[in-house]
C-alpha cells in the first residue's frame, strides 16, 4: 500500500494530465457540433466493422428461418409480378399519359440492399447502423425500408456505414402516410412507449375508416414512394384540440428481428434538399430584415 501511494505521488502530474485531456476532449466533442460529427463518423466506421462481424455470427444461427422467409416472400412477389404483367398485357395497348408519369416517378427510385449491424430497441432515441455508406450511394435523408414496411431515415453516413433514425425514435422524421384506399393522410410519430406501436396524427375529423385497416406511405414526404406499408389501425383517439383523430397503429415492421433492409435511393433527393435549404435560408434572411 505504501509503495502504491508513493507511486501515485511520484507520477500524480501524469494522471492529472490524462484526466484533463479526457475532460477537454469530452467538452470539445459534446458542445461543438462539427467536431462531434467528425468524431461520430470516424468512430462509426471503426466500431461498425466489429458489429458487422458480431452480427454475421448471430445471423448464421438464424439463417434457416431467414432463408425460408425470403423464399416465401420471393414466391409471392413472383406471383404478383406475373399477375401484374398479365393484367398489363390485357389492358389497353396504348398507355395513357397519367400511367407514363407514374412509371417515370417509380423509376427515379433505386433500392440499395443493406444489412443491419447494430439495432437499439429500448431507448427513447434508438439508432440503427447498416453496412452501406456514401461510397455505396447512400446519402443523408434517404428512406430505409424492409420487406415488411417502413424502417426509418438515414441520419449520418461514413464511407461504408450509415446510421439510421428508425420509426422507434422520438426525434424521427414525421413520415407522411395515409389510410390505404381512403386517401386521408397524417404524420407518423412514436412517443417512446411500446416498440411495436406508433401513432398517426392529424387525420381529419370527416375521415371515414375502420379499425383493422392498413396505413401506408403516400409519397408526400419525398423520402418514401407511395405504398410502403406502415402498420394496421388498432385504436382511434381524439386529438388534444378535438379537431382531428390520432390513430394507434401496430407497426408492420418487427424491429426486434430486423436484419435485411433496403435504402431507397431517390435520384432527385439532392436537388430537393438543396432547394429546401435555400428556402429556409431565404426565410431566415427575410425574418432578420
Amino acid at each position: 500500500m505504501h509503495n502504491l501511494l508513493e507511486f501515485l505521488q511520484r507520477h500524480h502530474h501524469w494522471f492529472l494530465f490524462v484526466v484533463l485531456e479526457v475532460v477537454s476532449m469530452v467538452l470539445l466533442f459534446q458542445y461543438n457540433s462539427f467536431q462531434g460529427s467528425v468524431w461520430f463518423t470516424t468512430a462509426n466506421g471503426i466500431v461498425g466493422r466489429f458489429y458487422e462481424w458480431s452480427s454475421s455470427v448471430e445471423s448464421y444461427f438464424t439463417m434457416a428461418k431467414v432463408n425460408k422467409d425470403l423464399t416465401l416472400r420471393n414466391f409471392y412477389l413472383e406471383r404478383q409480378v406475373s399477375q401484374l404483367r398479365r393484367l398489363y398485357n390485357e389492358s389497353n395497348e396504348k398507355t395513357s399519359d397519367e400511367e407514363l408519369k407514374g412509371l417515370d416517378f417509380l423509376q427515379q427510385y433505386k433500392p440499395i440492399p443493406a444489412k443491419v449491424v447494430t439495432n437499439e430497441l429500448h431507448k427513447k432515441n434508438n439508432l440503427i447502423t447498416i453496412n452501406r455508406g456514401s461510397k455505396d450511394g447512400v446519402e443523408v435523408g434517404m428512406g430505409v425500408a424492409c420487406g415488411n414496411g417502413v424502417v426509418g431515415v438515414v441520419y449520418l453516413t461514413s464511407d461504408h456505414y450509415s446510421v439510421v433514425i428508425p420509426v422507434l425514435n422520438t426525434k424521427s422524421s414525421r413520415i407522411s402516410c395515409a389510410i390505404r384506399g381512403r386517401g386521408y393522410f397524417g404524420v407518423l410519430r412514436w412517443y417512446g412507449d411500446e416498440a411495436g406501436y406508433a401513432f398517426v396524427e392529424d387525420i381529419p375529423r370527416h375521415a371515414r375508416f375502420k379499425r383493422g385497416e392498413w396505413v401506408e406511405t403516400n409519397g408526400y414526404s419525398s423520402i418514401f414512394p407511395a405504398g410502403v406499408l406502415v402498420g394496421q389501425i388498432q385504436e382511434v383517439y381524439n386529438s388534444r384540440d378535438g379537431l382531428s383523430y390520432k390513430l394507434k397503429v401496430r407497426l408492420s415492421t418487427d424491429f426486434g428481428k430486423l436484419r435485411d433492409v433496403v435504402v431507397i435511393s431517390d435520384k432527385s433527393i439532392g436537388e430537393r434538399m438543396r432547394l429546401m435549404q435555400a428556402a429556409k435560408d431565404s426565410l431566415k434572411l427575410n425574418v432578420k430584415e
